[in-house]
């Protein structure tokens, strides 16, 4: 199983849609992001965060890269 049929089949088990091929796209950038200004473990919690915020992704994104980082 792929990484999107995984999200795909998990996305159904929360009763949420699968994301776009945007939106995967976006939360990688975001994850991206959290890591390159800090340690890998901050990606997916950084994901997590913004998910649980209840911002949208180009929100999320903006917010990051304001964040000071190890640039």
């Amino acid at each position: 199983m792929n990484a999107k049929e995984w999200l795909a089949a998990y996305a159904h088990r929360l009763g949420v849609d699968p994301p776009t091929t945007d939106e995967f796209k976006a939360v990688l950038d975001l994850a991206s992001e959290a890591a390159h200004s800090s340690e890998r473990v901050a990606a997916p919690v950084a994901c997590w965060l913004a998910a649980k915020a209840g911002v949208d992704l180009d929100e999320a994104m903006r917010l990051a890269r304001e964040v000071p980082g190890d640039d």
